[in-house]
């Protein structure tokens, strides 16, 4: 990400992404490739995600029918989203080449979550399924309301079980982040 010096008036890169770029490391589980993926999101570190994805990778968003066909194409997509937004991985988990990953993204005062499930090979991810939801998206069906009770505490997940437990709290949402 660039953006303009205000002590001299010229474009340069992003320092955290420019710093991130020189620190890369090789990945080789696939539960780093997709935790890096989304850590380099967060960091505009653009390359670096990209160095995650293989060239072919076929992104899915099933909510708004979205299909990203090449990691060119995902990552300008992510690149042309509205500033304001941070990515926080709650949990990464991996069987074989099979990762599940829950991320939240804070936008103001939104939370969105994204669960997401990537297939890795050979160090890079080659598909994958994100399911995008906002908090308080939906409204729950009246049917549902005998066996609820209601909320007002946010559907997050506690940091301190973040890494141990990644069981969210439902939010009922099939909106996709847009």
């Amino acid at each position: 990400m660039s953006f303009i010096d205000p002590n001299t008036g010229r474009i340069v890169d992003h320092p955290v992404a420019k710093a991130k770029k020189k620190k890369r490391k090789k990945l080789k589980a696939p539960v780093d490739v997709v935790r890096a993926l989304w850590e380099r999101m967060e960091d505009r570190d653009w390359d670096g995600a990209r160095e995650t994805l293989a060239d072919d990778v076929v992104v899915l968003w099933p909510a708004t029918r979205e299909r990203f066909v090449g990691g060119d194409a995902f990552i300008a997509m992510n690149r042309a989203y509205p500033e304001g937004w941070h990515i926080t991985v709650q949990a990464v988990r991996a069987d074989g080449d099979d990762v599940l990953a829950w991320v939240e993204v804070p936008m103001g005062d939104q939370m969105t979550w994204c669960a997401q499930r990537a297939t890795v090979k050979q160090g890079r991810i080659v598909s994958a399924i994100d399911l995008w939801t906002d908090e308080g998206g939906a409204t729950a069906p009246s049917w549902r309301t005998a066996f609820t009770t209601p909320s007002d505490v946010e559907a997050r997940p506690a940091a301190a079980a973040a890494d141990t437990d990644p069981t969210p709290s439902p939010t009922a949402s099939n909106e996709e982040h847009t």
